[in-house]
Parts: C-alpha cells; structure tokens; sequence
C-alpha cells in the first residue's frame, strides 16, 4: 500500500522558512472597507507577479538530485508555469510547460523568458493532465502539479505566515478570517493549514465555482457542461483535488462566487486605492468583499494572488470606469 504524504502546518512553516532565505516578504496594506481597516496581502509583487513562486520553490527544493537532473514537467495557464519556471532557473533544473495555447501573452512571454520549454495545448479539446504525465513519463521527469501535490498546497500556504508577523506590527492582531482566490484551491488550503484559528473563505468566479459547490455537497463537483467565459484565467480548474478539498471541508470553509464586472470593479479598486495592478483571478476575493458577499470585519486578511495582466484588457477594465 502506498503511503500519500499530507500537507501539514510543520511543513507549511519549513516551506516559509525556506521562502524567507531567498525573498522578501510581499508588502501588506491596509486600507478601511466601510470604516473597518482590512489587510491585503500583495502577492502580485512576487517577482514573478503571483503567489505561485512559493509552491514552486517549496516543491522543487525537496527534490534530490537525480531528480534534479532528470527534470521537471507542470502544466498551467501562466502564473504556476512562471514559478517553476523561475525555481527551476535558479536549481539548475530542466522545466517544461503544458501550457493553453490561448494563454495571455505576457504569462507565456515571461516563462519562456524564464528559459523553460512551452509545450501548446488546446483547452477545449485536450487533457493538459494528460499531455504532461505522457511527457513526464517520457523523460523520467518529476511532475508538479499546480495544486494537487503537498508540498505545493505547504509552499503556498507560507504567505499567511508572513501576513501573520505583518498584521501584528500593524497592530490589527492575529487573521481571524481570511478571504482567498481559489482555482484549485492549493493557495486556500495552504493558508488554511497555517491559519488553525481564522474562518476561511474561498472565492472563485461564477459558473467557476466547484469548489463551493464541493464544500456545500461534501463531495467534489466538477465544473459543470460548458462553463461561462471569464477574464479569470488563473482559476479556470475543471475539478478540484482531494488533497485540497480535504484540507479546507476539515476546516469547514465557506465558497462565495463573484461576477465578472464585480471582479473588473475590483481591479479597478485596487488600482485607484492601493496604486496596484491585480488579474482579474487575483482580485476575486477582493470583489467579494466589495460586491458585499462577504461582510467587512476586524482581523480580515484578504489575499491579492497575482498581477500579470493583459495590458490591453487591463487598460480596457480601467477605462470602463
């Protein structure tokens, strides 16, 4: 019988101790929604624009080194893909990319500048999860999953360690409930393990929303038979994992789905008051907050999870307020 090893909190507090040797902590800003200050956390100004260098870095640190020379394969719409692509670089390691063909341009023009192989899939029609375990198999390599893997889901979760030392020197206390952006939910489930205390709320756009239905069913849903299109690339997960799901029903957290001009007005928010540039997938849980489907309290953490937008779409949103 195989053994699967679990995500834990010990090894969500390894994985940030290993972040903070080799990066700064992402800035924390408070601003007040309705006379209440709220934290936001800017993982947009990771130098890849995302949370995802976390996991990635995480992931690809516990590899040994025959596993180090053979490679690694992951399969992502960009942010993902740029984290990898950046861990590996600086490992000394092979990457490749199973990556959308319809991705946006500046996500695959900045893995490929990373120096990792951009392997094109057609997202209609084809298994990315597939592709990549052929390739992975193929060249002896490591797969690293964007969400469905431990050390992954640890990696992540090191944001929140940070924002806990953060809110404490800004004098707002320890998180009570944190508001996050959830494709598959590896970025959830990680704050989840290093939050023990806080309520957990994931946010993902509409008919996008599996991961709420999955914890309002206690069983995972998949995205249901010709989803809507969404200007949230990033959070375009067809099914979640049981890694990921298991952590946050244990947690009992809650799933809230927002629109998509809620996310452009978020975008737009963030820009006019915090002067930052958020994806769409990025600023969800922000949108939520601000369409008032979660109320405004003492102790929020709410996460900004990327910033590598389209320029023309983004300028697009912009204008059209």
């Amino acid at each position: 019988m195989t053994i699967v090893r679990q995500p834990t909190r010990a090894g969500v507090r390894d994985a940030a101790a290993k972040i903070a040797a080799i990066l700064p902590p992402t800035p924390l800003f408070v601003h007040e929604i309705n006379g209440v200050p709220v934290a936001f956390k800017a993982e947009s100004l990771q130098p890849i624009g995302a949370f995802k260098i976390r996991g990635a870095w995480h992931r690809l640190t516990a590899l040994d080194a025959d596993s180090r020379a053979r490679g690694v394969v992951a399969f992502s719409s960009g942010n993902h893909a740029q984290g990898i692509a950046w861990a590996a670089r600086r490992l000394g390691i092979a990457a490749t990319i199973v990556m959308p063909a319809d991705a946006p341009r500046a996500k695959r023009e900045s893995t490929l500048a990373l120096g990792a192989e951009v392997v094109d899939y057609d997202r209609a029609t084809e298994s990315r999860e597939l592709i990549a375990a052929r390739l992975a198999e193929a060249r002896g390599a490591t797969l690293v999953p964007s969400f469905d893997d431990p050390w992954v889901i640890e990696g992540q979760g090191s944001a929140a360690i940070e924002a806990v030392r953060q809110m404490a020197e800004a004098g707002l206390g320890s998180p009570s409930h944190a508001v996050i952006p959830c494709g598959g939910g590896g970025l959830a489930a990680g704050i989840a393990l290093a939050l023990p205390d806080a309520r957990i709320t994931i946010v993902e756009p509409q008919g996008w929303d599996d991961m709420a239905r999955s914890l309002e069913s206690s069983w995972i849903e998949p995205v249901g038979p010709n989803p809507p299109p969404t200007a949230c690339d990033a959070l375009q997960t067809k099914q979640v994992s049981s890694l990921t799901f298991d952590v946050l029903a244990r947690r009992d957290a809650k799933g809230i789905a927002v629109s998509e001009e809620e996310v452009a007005a978020a975008q737009r928010w963030a820009a006019e008051r915090l002067r930052l540039v958020v994806e769409p997938g990025g600023a969800v849980a922000l949108a939520a907050l601000l369409a008032g489907r979660v109320a405004v309290e003492a102790g929020m953490l709410v996460i900004l999870s990327g910033g590598n937008v389209d320029v023309a779409a983004f300028g697009a949103v912009l204008a059209r307020g």
